[in-house]
């Protein structure tokens, strides 16, 4: 009996810490996820309601072709900033832009939304979608993508492909990930939620080495479908997702000349022999000058003799007739097989003699009773 309750008391005490921890574990689900619908509250007045201690600001620079487009907008900006009561400033002799904080100025953290506004004007991102940043549940991200990649053509190439072709590629990115991205020069910039400016920056930055968007985008789509599940929330998502591997189906190409390395060895090389040391090992720095200079003499016309008879060759080359292909001979065909019709030859000659012209004819035509009458006739009337 006594060892049945032990046994029991063990198994009790185990379920209770079963049951704390899982009490603890749904606790801490229920603090990470964000209420359907909740939003935080804004930020009034009444929260700071002395405003700002001192004046700050923030300047940024704008490209020339953008000085159209922001004149034609800037009562827009103006009024958008006015609410917040920020001033702002456009300098078009200098090409900038500023803004800065005024006494009536409650919310510390205008200016710099102010600050990303003005940013984003200048990296030719569109006034209806830069406003957003003013909201607080927006944020933006500029990501410089110019230095990535060294060659220009492969920069190119590959932010194109971030792109797609006729957008579509960026479509479905602003879509699953609920931002705005533009893609201008050596910069991508996002405007959107936290969450989405994250997946945006990934994908940017993997498309830059080397990894094809299609493999993110796809990833997105089975979160995205798998979020919607309450019960997977808090489970691993690795078995779901997709496991691309990279393979390098090229060959790598060798180089032509291969450079083999020699064996390591702490002397230096052998120092290499002078003019005088070469003369010296052949004899010839014990001869006389007038024996030196006739050598050199037969040396340079052995050289030219040489040169004469290469330039000769090449000359006679133009004098070579070409090689003539033999001519093919035409093949007499053989006599058809069977007896020949010897008959059906004659008549065949009798006809071509009868067709030419001025030969007479075989069998001449007996004249007519009636032209011998006519020719006694004119007999008579001559008598």
């Amino acid at each position: 009996m006594a060892s049945s309750t032990t046994g029991d008391g063990v198994s009790d005490a185990q379920t209770g810490k079963k049951s704390k921890k899982t009490k603890n574990q749904v606790d801490e689900s229920e603090l990470l996820t964000v209420p359907d619908g909740w939003k935080e509250p804004a930020f009034t007045k009444d929260d700071n309601p002395r405003g700002l201690l001192d004046e700050s600001s923030f300047a940024t620079l704008f490209p020339k072709y953008r000085e159209a487009y922001l004149k034609e907008c800037w009562p827009l900006v103006e009024k958008a900033l006015g609410e917040a009561h920020i001033k702002t400033s456009l300098d078009l002799i200098e090409g900038s832009i500023t803004v800065c904080t005024t006494k009536k100025t409650f919310d510390p953290y205008a200016i710099v939304r102010a600050r990303d506004l003005i940013k984003l004007l200048a990296r030719s991102v569109p006034f209806e979608q830069a406003v957003r940043i003013l909201q607080d549940d927006m944020a933006c991200d500029i990501i410089k993508i110019g230095t990535l990649v060294r060659n220009r053509e492969r920069f190119v190439k590959r932010r194109q492909r971030l792109i797609g072709p006729k957008g579509s590629t960026l479509k479905a990115l602003e879509l699953l990930t609920n931002c705005y991205v533009m893609v201008q020069g050596n910069t991508v910039s996002a405007v959107g939620p936290f969450s989405g400016l994250k997946e945006v920056r990934k994908v940017v930055m993997d498309t830059m080495k080397n990894i094809h968007p299609i493999y993110n985008i796809k990833t997105l789509m089975i979160k995205r479908e798998l979020s919607k599940d309450p019960e997977l929330r808090m489970q691993s998502w690795e078995r779901f997702l997709p496991k691309f591997r990279h393979k390098n189906l090229a060959k790598r190409r060798e180089p032509k000349k291969k450079t083999v390395k020699r064996e390591y060895t702490p002397f230096p090389p052998a120092q290499p022999e002078s003019q005088v040391d070469k003369e010296l090992a052949t004899g010839e720095f014990f001869l006389r000058e007038s024996v030196k200079k006739r050598k050199k003499m037969e040396e340079i016309k052995v050289k030219q003799a040489e040169a004469l008879t290469k330039k000769q060759e090449e000359r006679n080359k133009a004098f070579i007739p070409p090689k003539e292909k033999p001519l093919m001979k035409k093949s007499t065909k053989a006599p058809t097989e069977g007896k020949l019709d010897i008959e059906a030859i004659k008549e065949k000659v009798k006809r071509a003699k009868t067709k030419k012209l001025g030969a007479p004819p075989v069998n001449p035509a007996p004249t007519s009773s009636t032209t011998d009458k006519k020719k006694k006739n004119k007999a008579k009337s001559k008598g």
